[in-house]
Formats: structure tokens, C-alpha cells, sequence
């Protein structure tokens, strides 16, 4: 049975709790409270309180435990709909003291109007679910014990609608999370009490009208935001001059007057983001009154500065320099203090930090080869690290006995997430075990149909050979000293997706680093020592010949989620197509799966393959002049009842795409009320506005590439 989302979730296998089988002659109701309890926890709310529960006396008895029903989790939980939601507040709605409805965009307003029933409520986190103000305050008005909101601001939004009830109940509210589609202070003037606030900006340039959007729109709103106790502010940005405006407008209120007890400070932003005279009075302000354990901030604030040299810190867990022009003499000097004890760090971003790893930016040039002993020093200082990104660079390593990169970051055996480029893993120098690429000389397939030449034979055992593991190889050395890795990112240096956010699809991309020309298949098998491993992302691996690996990591990686594969091989050539759908039949627990990869057929044995994965839930194909059969997409969904997200971005034709889409949604969105279909032609120059349409949640965790690792603060929202 499927878990209504991985924070409720160890993801464990699927198992029914009211099954009468017999497991080594015990009743499975034999077991004891505590077991079952344990079993139950993974079952989602819905389905434990309306069938589980009615099965017999005691799951009856045990599905009303404090410890199952006062935490209720219904993010991902796609079957969750109206009637079911409606049903489950009625019947424990006075028991629930922390509720997420995150993600529920399928659920209209007054079905979420029904939480004004759960009046123990401390949490609840509505992102993603339809509410206008006047509903928000009759919900809010009801919940008087609530001390943490997650909520969305659409246009439309209008303060003034909430009563002074709702208003009451927002003062003692310490924790905000508010995702902005309209420039708005949404609640947050109605705050007094806020330790905590989440901003996520998301507005565009225009309207669909096409009229452009002013941050002066909120002239005449209130613009007292209540900061006097903020102990967290977080802020991220999408890409659009109009979230850069608005996000000014709630800093210049920080820094008139900053918290004495602010401890992490973060602004995600991409792309460029001006200082301006109050945000510098900020940054001083900062330095000179506050401690900090968390700091991001945009890379023109930093790059040049001093700033790092003049703040304070106290037990940090959270770093992140993505895309600074950060050296690796100001890495140590001034944020590890020359070696000083970072144990408490958990999470490092350098993402984009080209000379991180250097001592001087001035003079290196980016495809130079890393100086080792900064990292050993980086090594050596944050020994606790569980999630590291070292992203979007050339780290090349010198040869050099122990020097080695992967060889210095297999010290950190608490690592739990790793980001790294493609390049960072290859041998200093070609490998004496692996023979020069010969001529093409056999054919492989095409997808499933047109023969390519390309110099190797078809598919071959990822343990035979040269295509296995090698136990020379400093990459597989790095994954035999990180056996319990869960999340595990390879993406070219130079690696760009075709989709990037609000913007037109990119036609051309660069070509990869030369290092990275000798990672390919052994290496990818590689992964498969990775028996932990649940989210993993490969792009641009140019000498990926077979794909003979994903084999390897279908038969060895069976915890794994997520799986997102880019640009594999050589360009305009899908050859790793039947080693990927050998890999998908032994992949029952994956859920996501993204495709990005040029000149794609996503034809019938393809979309059987796929069908082969019963726990799927959501697919994501981008193919610049790939191409698509519409009864083989039908077929798959008719045989995976689980997919409710099916986006598939291709060079199809409009008119094939627009009726593919109607097709699916006229078959299937009865039975499944949270499906999300878009098919479009990717270069179509209507792609902004068919996106901007998407359910942020996948959006944001499966349409638009990027690197998750060490993305934000481990624990940032419940």
C-alpha cells in the first residue's frame, strides 16, 4: 500500500495490516501492541481510519492511538479525495493536533474549509491547497491553539477580509511558511509572535493577460512585519525581477532593526541580486548584534566581500555558498577559521563554487586540478557532514597517492546525500585496466528500433569484463566507504536542462568536460553498492555506452524512489534503452521517474517496460525532437493505477499532444483525482504559460531539473 508521503514514511515493504496470512506460523495479530502500532504508521490516515479500521476490535482499538491519529499526513496521499478527507475530519478531526495538506491541489476550498473541525490543531501546513481570505479566515478563526501555518497567497488575496478573530489567532502564531503568487505581506503583519518565517517567492513578470506586475501593488498594504523574535527567516526566490522587488520590501523592515535572537539567516536567489543601501545596513546590523548556525546569501553579496570574515558563528549546521566566487583560501580562512572544529556542521552547499577548492581565484582557471589539501582540511574539520554538494564545477584531482578527491571524501562515513560533477570522479589519469574505444564496429539499438553504430556489443553484463565495477577505481572506493548513502547526484559541469524555469526551452547545450569522457558504465555500476540509495540523478555521462550499470543498480539498489536520468551517452543517440528497461523490472518501489534525453522514442516497449514499476506515481519525459505513441501512453496509464503525474514534453506535434492530454484526462481523472497531465511540444513558445499551470509541488520536485543536495536547512519545515 502506498504511503502517503516519505515524512511519515521509513518506506518499508508495502504491507496491508489487516492481512490474515500466516508469516512463519504467526498471526500477524499476534504481534504485539507496539509492532502493530509501528505496522500501522506507515498506512495513510485515510485508508487506516475509514478500512483498516473497520476490520475488526483490535486494529479498531489500536487505529485510534494518540500516536496514529494526532500527527495526520495526507501530502501524497493521491487517493485522498473530497469525500475521503471529508469523512476523516469527522471522525477524529477533534483528535488531530498537527495536520499537512501539503500538496492537496486537487482538493477544492470547501473541502479544505473542513480543518476549522480540528480544533486541537497546533500545526497545519496547507501549501499547495486552494483557500481565498475569506476562507482562510473562517478556518483560522476556529483554530485558536494553532502555533505553526503553511498557507498560500494567490492574486485575489485580500487582508482586510480576515476578522479580528482570525487575526487573534495568527498573533500567536510562531511558525509561517508562505508561498507568494501575488506580491503581498500576505499574513505576516498580522504576526506579532513570529520565530520562524518561510517565504517562497513565486510570482511571475506578468499576468496571463500579459500585464507586467509591480511590487508597488503593495503600497497601501500593511508593511509592518513583526520581526522583533525572529529566530529563522528563509527566504527563496524564482527566477523574475518582480520576486527580487517584493523580497526588498520585507528585508527593509530587518534592517531598520534586526532580532537579537536571529540564528540563521538564508536568501536563496537565482542569478543576480543587487545589495542595495538597506540590505547592506542589514549585513552590518548583522555582524555586529547576531550569532548565527545557518546562513545562505546571495552570491553578489558575497563575492569581493569581506562580510564572512566579520560574522560570528555558534555551532553551524547549515552552509551555503551556491555559486559564490568563493576561493578555497577564503573557504578556510574565514569559515573554517584555518581548520577550526566544525563537527556541528550537517549540510554544505558549495553548488556552483568553481574555486572553492583552490587557493587563489585570481589566476585558476576552471578546468585546473583541485588543491587537495583544502579539502583534507574541509575533510578534517567537518567530519559530521551528512549532505555535501560540490555541483556545477570542474574539481579535477592532481595524481597523488591518498590525494584524490573521491579518496578524501570517503572519510566522511556520516554522509547521507552527495552531489558531485561527473568529472570529479574520474582517475587522475587514464586507467590502465580500461582499454582504448575502438572503432564502431557492432550495432546496438536505437531506443527500441533504428540500429546506431557505436563500438560495443549489446547490453553486456555489468559484472563481466571491463563493464563491471573495478575495484581500482577511486568512484568505486568512494561508494564502498559510504554504504549507508541514500541520495546520490553525477551531473556534468556543464550540464543545463532543455526546460529551464519561465523561460523558452533551450535548443543547444555545451559539451561536457574531457574528464568526464572516462566515467561511463563501470562506473555507473558502480552505484550498485549503494543498497540504501533512494533518490539518484545522472546527467551528461557522454561515455555511458550500454547503460549495462542500471542493471546493476535495478538488481542491487531496491530502496530506490526516485531516479532521474539526463543526456546519457552520445548525443542524438539513445543506446542505453534496453539496459534501462532490464533495470525497471526490478524496480518496485520507484515512484518518480524523470527523463531528459534528445531524439527519445517513447514508443510501446518502452511504456511496457515502465508499466513493470507498480509503485510508479509520477513520470516526467523531456525530449528535444523525441517523439511519442499516443495508445502506448494510454495503455501504460490504463495499467499503472498509480500514476497521477504524467508530463511528457517532446517534438510532437500541438494538435498530437493536445489530444493525447484530453484523451488521458477523459479516461482516467474520475478515478484519480489528483492527476496532473501536460503534453506539449517542448519548443513550442507557449511553454511558459502551459508550466506555469503546473502544482508547484511537482514542479519543483520532478519537471524542472536541478540539484536537491544540501538544497536547504536539513528539518527547515516539519
Amino acid at each position: 500500500m502506498a504511503s502517503s508521503g516519505e515524512d511519515i514514511s521509513n518506506d518499508d515493504d508495502d504491507m496491508h495490516p489487516a492481512a490474515a496470512g500466516m508469516a512463519d506460523g504467526v498471526h500477524l495479530l499476534g504481534f504485539s501492541d507496539e509492532i502493530l502500532l509501528h505496522i500501522l504508521s506507515h498506512v495513510p490516515s485515510t485508508d487506516l481510519i475509514l478500512n483498516v479500521r473497520r476490520t475488526c476490535r483490535k486494529l479498531a482499538a489500536l487505529c485510534l492511538d494518540k500516536s496514529l491519529i494526532h500527527t495526520v499526513l495526507l501530502q501524497k496521499d493521491y487517493q485522498a479525495s473530497e469525500d475521503k478527507v471529508r469523512q476523516l475530519v469527522k471522525e477524529i478531526g477533534r483528535e488531530i493536533q498537527q495536520l499537512s495538506m501539503a500538496g492537496c491541489y486537487w482538493l477544492p476550498g470547501s473541502t479544505v474549509e473542513h480543518v476549522a473541525r480540528c480544533r486541537s490543531l497546533v500545526k497545519v501546513n496547507l501549501s499547495g491547497c486552494h483557500l481565498t481570505s475569506l476562507r482562510l479566515s473562517k478556518m483560522l478563526s476556529a483554530l485558536q491553539h494553532l502555533r505553526s501555518l503553511a498557507i498560500d497567497v494567490s492574486p485575489g488575496f485580500d487582508a482586510s477580509q480576515l476578522s479580528s478573530e482570525c487575526k487573534a489567532t495568527l498573533s500567536r502564531v510562531r511558525e509561517l511558511k508562505q508561498t507568494l503568487f501575488t506580491p503581498s505581506y500576505g499574513v505576516v503583519p498580522c504576526c506579532t509572535s513570529l520565530e520562524k518565517l518561510l517565504l517562497y517567492f513565486e510570482i511571475l513578470d506578468r499576468t496571463r493577460e500579459g500585464a507586467i506586475l509591480s511590487g508597488q501593488l503593495m503600497v497601501g498594504q500593511s508593511n509592518v512585519p513583526h520581526y522583533q523574535n525572529l529566530r529563522v527567516f528563509y527566504a527563496r526566490l524564482a527566477p523574475g525581477y518582480i520576486n527580487q522587488e517584493v523580497v526588498r520590501l520585507y528585508l527593509a523592515v530587518l534592517s531598520d532593526r534586526t532580532p537579537q535572537n536571529l540564528h540563521a539567516f538564508l536568501i536563496s536567489v537565482p542569478g543576480s541580486f543587487a545589495e542595495s543601501g538597506a540590505t547592506k545596513n542589514l549585513l552590518d546590523s548583522m555582524a555586529r548584534n547576531v550569532v548565527l548556525d545557518a546562513l545562505q546569501l546571495p552570491k553578489s553579496w558575497l563575492n569581493g566581500s569581506s562580510l564572512l570574515q566579520h560574522m560570528k558563528f555558534n555551532n553551524p549546521f547549515y552552509f551555503s555558498f551556491s555559486r559564490c566566487t568563493l576561493s578555497g583560501g577564503h573557504l578556510i580562512q574565514q569559515v573554517i577559521n584555518g581548520g577550526k572544529d566544525l563537527r556541528s556542521l550537517a549540510s554544505l552547499n558549495l553548488s556552483g563554487c568553481v574555486h572553492c577548492l583552490s587557493p587563489d581565484s585570481l589566476l585558476r582557471k576552471a578546468e585546473d586540478d583541485i588543491d587537495s589539501s583544502i579539502l583534507e582540511t574541509l575533510v578534517a574539520s567537518c567530519c559530521n557532514l551528512r549532505h555535501l554538494n560540490l555541483s556545477a564545477a570542474h574539481h579535477h584531482s592532481s595524481e597523488g597517492l591518498g590525494r584524490h578527491l573521491c579518496q578524501l571524501l570517503a572519510r566522511l562515513r556520516h554522509l547521507r546525500s552527495l552531489s558531485l560533477p561527473v568529472c570529479s570522479v574520474a582517475d587522475s589519469a587514464p586507467r590502465a585496466d580500461r582499454a582504448p574505444a575502438q572503432p564502431a564496429m557492432h550495432a546496438v539499438p536505437r531506443g527500441f528500433g533504428k540500429k546506431v553504430r557505436v563500438g560495443v556489443q549489446s547490453c553486456p553484463s555489468p559484472f563481466s569484463g571491463q563493464a563491471g565495477p573495478q575495484p581500482s577505481s577511486v568512484f568505486w572506493s568512494l561508494l564502498k566507504n559510504l554504504p549507508f548513502l541514500e541520495h546520490l547526484e553525477l551531473i556534468g559541469s556543464n550540464f543545463s536542462s532543455a526546460m529551464p524555469r519561465n523561460e523558452p526551452a533551450i535548443r543547444n547545450s555545451l559539451p561536457p568536460c574531457s574528464r568526464a569522457q572516462s566515467v561511463g558504465d563501470s562506473e555507473v555500476a558502480a552505484i550498485g553498492q549503494l543498497a540504501f540509495l533512494r533518490h539518484l540523478t545522472l546527467a551528461q555521462l557522454p561515455s555511458v555506452l550500454t547503460g549495462s550499470g542500471l542493471v546493476n543498480i535495478g538488481l542491487q539498489c531496491q530502496q530506490l524512489r526516485s531516479l532521474s536520468l539526463a543526456n546519457l551517452g552520445m548525443m542524438g543517440k539513445v543506446v542505453y534503452m534496453p539496459a534501462l528497461s532490464d533495470m525497471l523490472k526490478h524496480c518496485k518501489r520507484l515512484r518518480d521517474l524523470r527523463l531528459e534525453q534528445p531524439y527519445f522514442s517513447a514508443n510501446a516497449q518502452f511504456f511496457q517496460a515502465l508499466s513493470q514499476c507498480p509503485s510508479l506515481q509520477r513520470l516526467c519525459l523531456v525530449s528535444r525532437s523525441g517523439t511519442l505513441q499516443p495508445d502506448a501512453v494510454l495503455a501504460f496509464m490504463a495499467r499503472c493505477l498509480q500514476v497521477v503525474m504524467c508530463h511528457l514534453f517532446t517534438g510532437e506535434s500541438l494538435a498530437t499532444c493536445k489530444s493525447l492530454q484530453q484523451s488521458l484526462l477523459r479516461s482516467f481523472q474520475a478515478e484519480r483525482p489528483a492527476l496532473n497531465v501536460v503534453i506539449f511540444p517542448l519548443l513550442h513558445e507557449g511553454l511558459t504559460d502551459v508550466i506555469r499551470d503546473v502544482p508547484l509541488v511537482h514542479l519543483d520536485e520532478i519537471t524542472l531539473f536541478k540539484s536537491r543536495v544540501a538544497e536547504e536547512p536539513p528539518n527547515l519545515w516539519w
